[in-house]
Parts: C-alpha cells; structure tokens; sequence
C-alpha cells in the first residue's frame, strides 16, 4: 500500500512532490465498484479511454466520446475516496485549438467532479496544456507510444529506439513540464530513454513500458487481473487471473440450473401469503359518525 495517508484525498501537489521519492502506484478503474476496490492501495485512479477497447470492445480508443468519459469519470468519482481520480481526454476533443480543448477539459471536471484531465502528444500540444494550466486545470501529459495517434505512429511498437525519434519523446517530455504539466506518463519507451527522461524532468514521470526508474507505474487494471485476455503486452505483469474464475462460475450456474439444482429453497421467499387485513369500515357503509 501506498505510503500517503489513508483518508485524505490526493491532491495533485501531492503528487508534484513524490518526485524521486516514493512511487506512484495508479490503475485505470470505469466503473464504481473498481474504484471502491481499488482506492486504499492506488495514489492515482485513472479513467482511460482505454475503456473503449477494454469495455466496449473496440480496436483502439478512438471511437471514444466525450460523454463515455464524463459517464465513467463520474463513476469512478463516485466510488474513490482517497486516490486522486484523472480522466482522459478522448480523441478529437482538445486538438483542435486551446480554447476548444478548454471547454471540453472544464466540462469533464466540472461533471465528473475529478482532480485533473490527461492528453496525448508533447511539443505540438504545450500550447494547449499551458491554456489549460493558466486557467485552472491540472493536466498529466502522455507522450513516447500515444494510442490516439496510432495511425500516424503505423501501430503499438516500442518508441525511442533510433536517435532521431529518442530526441524527438525527449523534447516532447521536456515540453509538456515547460507547459505546466504536474505529470507526464511515458509509455511503450525504452528503458534507457524513459531513466534518461525521468532523470531530466522536474516532475514526476508515470511509466507504462517504460523503466523502473520512473517517479511510478501505472497498468491497466483489467491486464493486471487476467480479465482482459485479447492481448497481453509484454509489459504486463499478471497479478491475478480472473477471466478464468468467471468462465468457472457462469459454467456452475448455468449446469445448476438446467438440472434445477438453483435456486433452491434458501434463495427464495417464503410463498405463504398472509391474509389480508379487513379495511375499516366507511360513513358510506352504514355507520354513524360522531
């Protein structure tokens, strides 16, 4: 369990100072019965738009709306307590100008009741996270391996590994801090780029394939507990695996019921009915008032 203080709230200077201190631990949750779960152990609830390919079943988070965000910002909201709860910005909602970005941003904090909102991208977006930072809006960055530009990127490979592109993600990282960014997620980066990076940037990096040396470590939830079998990263430690244990219990179920072994007589209410109680009697039925 983390180090931070159970029962107060973490805030996003909280974090600012576990630079090169204590690691972050974060997740993503949608929904709030996973946040409930996973709040005491977690300084960071991230609601991804991950949640498109993990709950929704899409090949990549770009059909993701501004309203699924909101929906399950809210949840997770709802069902956290101490972790401080960030939601992703989905594709198309803040790369048009700063001013947009900003109305969008506002909306899912105002919504959602949220400490912060994450974007992708490094050099080309500072602009717009310094818009956001101005005006009050905590923004954790998200550079190397940015999913919402998989189709520019030509796929989910590992990022840094030529000098041209190892410049490129460090310059973006460097830029996202100089726009205001209380955080920066490094993702799919290569391990000596992500400590070099790490090591450079004044404020806390948030690794996801990327280097132990990282200020911390985030996964996707449904990856770190076997529930989401379609792929596996190589970068994901399984620390439970769930998906089996469902298939296990829906299996009893349905042979319980089809041999009528549920449910039985402890799972039901009593079919005695009581007799009913006789209404009392009206002025219209004959009897005298005073």
């Amino acid at each position: 369990m983390s180090t931070t203080t159970t029962g107060k709230r973490i805030t996003v200077p909280d974090l600012i100072a576990r630079k090169a201190a204590t690691p972050i631990t974060a997740l993503t949750a949608y929904s709030a019965p996973m946040a409930r779960r996973l709040d005491p152990y977690v300084d960071v609830l991230l609601v991804g738009d991950s949640v498109g390919m993990v709950l929704y079943g899409f090949d990549s988070t770009l059909p993701v709306t501004l309203e699924m965000m909101i929906a399950h910002g809210a949840a997770v909201v709802r069902g956290a307590t101490r972790a401080c709860v960030v939601v992703d910005l989905p594709f198309g909602s803040y790369q048009a100008s700063p001013p947009v970005a900003f109305a969008n941003a506002a909306r899912v904090m105002a919504e959602t009741g949220c400490a912060a909102v994450k974007l992708e991208g490094g050099a080309a977006m500072a602009e717009t996270i310094r818009f956001l930072t101005d005006r009050g809006i905590p923004v954790m960055g998200h550079v190397g391996l940015t999913p919402q530009a998989v189709n520019v990127l030509g796929g989910y490979r590992a990022r840094g590994r030529d000098e041209a592109e190892s410049a490129r993600i460090t310059a973006d990282a460097k830029a996202v801090a100089q726009a205001g960014a209380f955080t920066v997620v490094l993702e799919g980066v290569i391990e000596s780029l992500a400590r070099d990076i790490t090591a450079a940037l004044v404020i806390p990096t948030i690794g996801i394939g990327a280097s132990p040396a990282c200020d911390g470590q985030i996964l996707v939830s449904d990856d770190l507990l076997g529930l989401f079998g379609t792929f596996t990263p190589r970068f994901v430690k399984r620390y439970a695996e769930l998906g089996p244990m469902i298939e296990a219990a829906a299996r009893a179920f349905a042979a319980d019921v089809q041999a009528r072994r549920f449910p039985g007589p402890e799972h039901c209410v009593s079919t005695a009915i009581a007799p009913a109680t006789p209404a009392p009697p009206t002025p219209e039925q004959g009897i005298s008032t005073p």
